[in-house]
């Protein structure tokens, strides 16, 4: 079915559709038409048509109510008649095409030309091959039969290329089935609610047809198209399609068009499906996509081969095609997809290739020179014609030499090894319950210092449960005697509580015997309705006398109003509303509440202020959620406008108010701690009050009592981050954050500042990469600009999940510890491979190199390379990246984005361990034959026979490289190398088969892999050396690394390309008109200040009489200002460099602070008692003192900035200027 290519799926459903037609009263084609219809168009177009919504769900045979009967016939037909809900994905690459692709790699293309070359020249025997006057490099004569396999060389070379290139191929082809399975994985994730005869059921997005009836509530992403039928205050969030952000209201009489990929930002209501798959919008724009971009490809090669002109100017007609802000998407993904470890690694790889490209030029430079100084020069032989074909044919063996010093120098298993690592991780973290939906999202997660975590759900269990309540004047402390409470009362809780919340939440009975009953829907009204059920109530008669349909009208929850809303009429005509809410907020519109007798009476201010002493603080304080339920009544005539909710929701009579307990999940804590322990600062970000929200923290221990620690209100927070004008500061921020630990009350926007606030600060050493768990809608825009976003796998509505880099889909706080150690697993496995591969490089090329300058030829032949090549690159990448995460990686603390890949441990056991391989291969190499009492394999002809010398050298090469990755195996300088060694059986396995592998290629490898046999004792000679290695390794253990001074670390990110181009290009897009015209003001701010500054060092200059450097340092970081004054426009980073000091100098500010830019001073204010704020300043007595910068850094080195301060003596009294903080972009 994948396989299907769009086109081929519409002709299809056409075919079907012609000859079914007339099952329903409609066809695909005329749905399809409808839906592309928007707003009154298409309420007009029904009314013409049909007649009404009802009346097309009788011609699909449907019923707005009981929805489809759900058998499989039916549905069956239905799938066939109006196609499928499943946009046939785009076909992968085939095995052929990767073949094909890992061809393409430079080094091996070099390398099959030289091997083709090789073997034609073996087959070609030129005339003056017999004559004495052709020189060879070495004297010594040839077998004939050795003549004969000359072209085994070539023909392994070739062989072992294909091998490279199948291994490549197949890594590749199951890293991509990988992802593909992973994506069907996150699919087959998303369910949807639909009613099927007369039941409400769950089924897979994919399951939904053309005629089905869809529940759709707050957060859902629509999966299909269709009509609106009845629902409350539902608001759509259409950007995903037209790109007006602005949210869109649905109503039956005025736009009931509702289209897949659309989010529901607000209420709730039933849908009638009228179209899926390739026939939604959301899957023509798909298949526009898909189609368009095979189509693109053929264009574009077309017109790149008539001229590239043409092909630049068809690329904007592509965006025009409605498929843009999805083309946009597409390409802001693949870009970001590049992590801070592969950004690392690539800069690491081509600094590599480029040191080997180096090597190997040099080596057959010197080969060449040396042959033909050699022979023309010191031997004084003429060049014969008859002879041209042996000379070359010893030039492509000295270029096959050089590219094979090449291929060992380039480490191509570095990609691979990350891709091998990260997919092993994503496998295994499914186990784990982590579902990681971009793969970089696991490895930045190893970095994360800070997470910002929800507390429903995510802490707790989110198992609401009502255990204390306030009802009729008293405060119970468990749960009420049914009959201690007033009838009036009784009854209207229970129709407060049944009638408003969602119908779709229920309490079902238990699927075990003895378990808890199974709370469905959102977990607060569960807790409420459970509230009714344990006051030996029943909600559901309630609810069958008052369906949904017959609601007058309903305010939905959202985050802002904070409460939610039912309106009914009753059977006077006369109207009722029930509310429920957050308790300080529906108490302040309360003024009456229900006595002990169900009278209302009189609830002033300070009744309030009172019951929220003694029953909402101590509730809250024993960690409960306080909720209140309220009532209040409208006469039927005038009707109230029901548009103006501030009167609406007013004058309410409370009801009760109850404390939801909501318990601390019991592996909370000790994950917690554990993530302390490992240096990421846990915060709880709730939008619960904030009693409630510290209990919890303290249960979960987040905060210790006795700790410096903040806990804000969300109102508060805004209030100490905003400046007068209302704009957030970073610098405020930065005073804030390191001590936040709990943000209560707090609004998603809210949430969305901290966490750009936290990222965006230079307040600390390394740059903080934050994890941010999310569950809601709102939480969108929070997921998204956090590091790594968790999105809730249960509790999580579908906008939250598209958003997040994982989906936890046990909704739970202890899977994001797995995630950090995966994470760092990931980096650790990566950098053990890099210790490995670099050894065994370093020491390959050198062996290489100083082998082919004074034997003039490599002791290590191409074929033995390649399959060095082939131990170290696939099989270690394989071996190494696969070990499993241990609980000591939580002991350390985070690497942050600066650290280098290549610490100075590894650079020391690098080092370390090539040289003892080099000295004992140039030993073997060059007294090795008298030790072994063989012949001497140097100086050897063309193509004489393997020697014993030569082969040991192979073989004890490559023991070496088996125990060193061993070895290998721990990075940090541990002593015990063989820790946990069986727990990972692939690395085990490897081990093993390489040294199998490696037997049979010695004893009988013969020609093609120039080997000759050896025997046992040769045999435990090398095995011998090559453990040397372990023992070699405990040296190296031994020697303190801080000893090592000059040991250079490698692979580290620089500060500019940490930022990369795309972010600033989005923030950019984040300032707002307002902002711009600050920038320009500040710019003019600066030019002014400049030259004021400027007067005055003048000034002062002449005043001192010192020398005119002042003046001209003065000048000259005035023009380094006024280049800095360009690069403001765009939000760069300035920091503050270090002021040269003047006469009256302060003392050095804090290093290392920074402004994002900075502000005009805002009038006179408080003097800043510390310096390096901003602009700082201090009241002497009767004088001014100016603290400036001396010359704006456009990029952020981050420098200790000093300041200088100047009096001018042109003030009396003491005057101070605020700090000009620094504007949060």
């Amino acid at each position: 079915m994948g396989d299907m290519t769009n086109s081929d799926f519409y002709s299809k459903n056409q075919r079907n559709e012609s000859s079914h037609g007339g099952e329903f009263g409609c066809t695909m084609e005329e749905l399809r038409s409808l839906m592309e219809l928007r707003g009154t168009e298409a309420v007009v177009k029904i009314k013409e048509t049909y007649g009404d919504t009802e009346a097309i769900c009788r011609r699909l045979k449907t019923s707005p109510v009981e929805g489809l009967p759900g058998t499989a016939p039916d549905l069956e037909k239905r799938k066939q008649i109006f196609g499928q809900n499943f946009i046939p994905p785009k076909k992968p690459k085939t095995f052929l095409q990767l073949v094909w692709e890992a061809l393409q790699d430079v080094t091996l293309i070099i390398l099959e030309i030289a091997a083709i070359i090789s073997l034609g020249l073996s087959f070609y025997h030129p005339p003056g091959e017999g004559n004495e006057g052709c020189a060879t490099a070495q004297g010594g004569a040839e077998d004939e039969g050795e003549a004969e396999a000359g072209w085994i060389e070539g023909a392994a070379i070739l062989l072992s290329v294909i091998c490279v290139v199948l291994v490549t191929a197949f890594n590749d082809w199951s890293k991509e089935k990988q992802f593909r399975g992973l994506q069907s994985r996150i699919e087959q994730e998303q369910k949807f609610t639909v009613v099927r005869a007369g039941q409400v059921v769950q089924i897979p997005v994919a399951e939904i047809v053309v005629g089905d009836i869809a529940q759709v509530k707050y957060g859902d992403l629509l999966p299909a198209d269709g009509l609106f039928i009845q629902g409350n205050d539902l608001k759509i969030d259409e950007s995903s399609l037209t790109g007006e952000s602005d949210q869109v209201r649905k109503s039956v009489d005025k736009d009931p068009m509702l289209l897949s990929g659309t989010h529901v930002m607000e209420g709730s209501g039933r849908m009638l499906v009228t179209a899926v798959g390739v026939n939604s919008q959301t899957g023509i724009i798909f298949t526009l996509l898909g189609a368009g971009g095979e189509e693109e490809e053929k264009k574009d090669k077309k017109a790149k081969q008539q001229d590239g002109a043409a092909a630049m100017e068809m690329q904007p007609l592509k965006s025009a095609e409605g498929g843009d802000a999805d083309d946009r998407k597409k390409a802001s993904m693949h870009k970001k997809e590049k992590s801070v470890l592969q950004g690392k690694l690539t800069k690491l790889a081509v600094q590599i290739g480029k040191a080997g490209l180096v090597m190997s030029a040099i080596t057959v430079i010197i080969l060449v020179l040396y042959f033909t100084v050699d022979t023309f020069v010191v031997n004084k032989k003429p060049w014969l014609p008859e002879c041209t074909p042996v000379y070359v044919q010893y030039f492509v063996k000295f270029f096959i030499i050089g590219v094979t010093v090449l291929v060992v120098a380039v480490p191509e298993g570095l990609p691979l090894a990350v891709t091998i690592s990260l997919a092993y991780s994503v496998k295994k973290m499914m186990k784990d319950n982590n579902l990681v939906r971009h793969l970089d999202a696991c490895e930045t997660m190893g970095n994360a210092t800070a997470i910002c975590s929800d507390k429903t759900g995510t802490l707790t269990t989110n198992r609401m449960t009502v255990v204390q309540a306030y009802v009729g004047d008293v405060h119970y402390k468990e749960i009420p005697d049914p009959s201690s409470i007033n009838t009036k009362t009784m009854e209207l809780l229970v129709n407060a509580i049944a009638i408003n919340s969602a119908y779709t939440t229920k309490i079902l009975p238990p699927e075990k015997e003895g378990a808890l009953p199974r709370q469905v829907g959102n977990k607060t009204e569960c807790g409420l309705l459970g509230f009714v059920l344990d006051l030996k109530q029943d909600y559901e008669p309630v609810r069958s006398q008052m369906p949904e349909e017959k609601l007058y009208k309903v305010y939905t929850f959202n985050s802002v109003r904070k409460s939610m809303s039912t309106v009914i009429k009753l059977p006077d005509e006369s109207f009722r509303m029930y509310s429920k809410g957050a308790s300080e907020i529906v108490l302040k519109k309360c003024c009456k509440i229900l006595n002990g007798a169900g009278e209302p009476r009189v609830f002033r201010p300070r009744d309030r202020d009172e019951m929220v002493k003694k029953v909402i603080e101590p509730m809250a304080c024993d960690g409960l959620r306080t909720i209140c339920v309220a009532y209040r009544d409208f006469p039927s005539s005038p009707e109230p406008d029901w548009d103006n909710e501030n009167d609406i929701l007013n004058e309410l009579t409370c009801i009760c108010v109850v404390g939801i307990e909501d318990p601390v999940r019991p592996e909370v804590p000790e994950a917690i701690r554990k993530c302390q322990r490992a240096g990421i600062t846990v915060r709880m970000v709730t939008g619960d009050n904030i009693n409630t929200a510290r209990a919890i923290a303290i249960k979960c221990g987040i905060i210790h009592p006795g700790e410096d620690f903040l806990c804000l209100e969300g109102k508060e927070f805004n209030r100490r981050i905003r400046n007068e004008k209302g704009e957030i500061e970073q610098e405020r921020i930065d005073k804030i954050w390191p001590k936040l630990r709990v943000l209560a009350r707090s609004s998603p926007t809210d949430k969305h500042t901290l966490v750009k606030g936290i990222i965006d600060s230079t307040h600390t050493e390394q740059r903080q990469v934050v994890a941010v768990t999310g569950d809601g809608t709102n939480d969108g825009p929070a997921l998204k600009k956090a590091d790594v976003g968790f999105a809730m796998g249960i509790a999580g509505t579908d906008v939250a999940k598209e958003a997040s880099d994982i989906i936890l889909t046990d909704d739970n706080f202890s899977s994001i510890v797995k995630a950090v150690m995966w994470g760092r697993n990931v980096y650790d496995s990566i950098s053990k491979f890099l210790q490995f591969q670099l050894t065994v490089n370093v020491v390959a090329v050198i062996v290489a190199f100083t082998g082919a300058c004074i034997t003039q030829d490599s002791p290590l032949k191409a074929v033995q390379m390649l399959w060095v090549n082939l131990i170290m690159d696939t099989f270690a990448s394989l071996a190494l990246a696969t070990e499993p995460p241990t609980e000591t990686l939580l002991l350390r603390k985070p690497y942050g984005r600066n650290k280098p890949l290549i610490s100075r441990t590894m650079m020391k056991n690098i080092l370390g361990h090539a040289v003892y391989q080099l000295a004992l291969i140039f030993t073997l190499l060059f007294v090795g034959e008298k030790m072994f009492q063989i012949d001497s394999g140097r100086n050897a002809p063309l193509h004489s026979p393997p020697s014993e010398h030569y082969t040991i050298i192979f073989n004890t090469f490559v023991m070496m490289q088996l125990f060193n990755e061993i070895n290998a195996r721990k990075i940090h300088g541990e002593r015990n190398v063989f820790d946990g060694i069986f727990r990972n059986p692939i690395f085990c396995t490897i081990v093993l088969g390489t040294f199998a592998i490696q037997i049979v290629i010695v004893q009988f490898g013969g020609k093609p892999f120039s080997c000759s046999p050896l025997q046992l004792d040769q045999w435990m000679w090398c095995i011998f050396i090559g453990l040397g290695e372990l023992v070699w390794g405990q040296v190296i253990a031994t020697i303190p690394t801080s000893r090592l001074k000059f040991l250079k670390e490698a692979g580290r990110l620089t500060q500019k390309e940490e930022i990369p181009e795309e972010e600033l290009n989005e923030d950019v897009e984040e300032i707002d008109h307002a902002e711009r015209e600050l920038r320009r003001g500040q710019i003019l701010w600066f030019r002014g200040l400049n030259r004021i500054q400027t007067q005055i060092e003048v000034v002062n200059t002449f005043k001192s009489g010192a020398s005119f450097q002042g003046a001209l340092r003065r000048q000259s970081s005035v023009t380094s200002q006024s280049q800095d004054v360009a690069n403001l426009s765009s939000p760069s980073r300035v920091s503050l460099s270090n002021a040269l000091s003047s006469p009256t100098s302060l003392p050095p500010a804090a290093a290392g602070r920074e402004c994002d830019s900075l502000l005009p001073p805002a009038g006179t204010a408080h003097a800043s008692s510390q310096a390096g704020r901003g602009w700082g300043t201090r009241g002497h007595g009767g004088q001014l003192v100016t603290i400036r910068p001396r010359g704006l850094k456009g990029h952020s080195h981050r420098r200790g900035s000093h300041w200088s301060g100047e009096c001018n003596q042109s003030c009396s009294g003491s005057h101070s200027v605020d700090q000009g903080q620094s504007e949060g972009r």
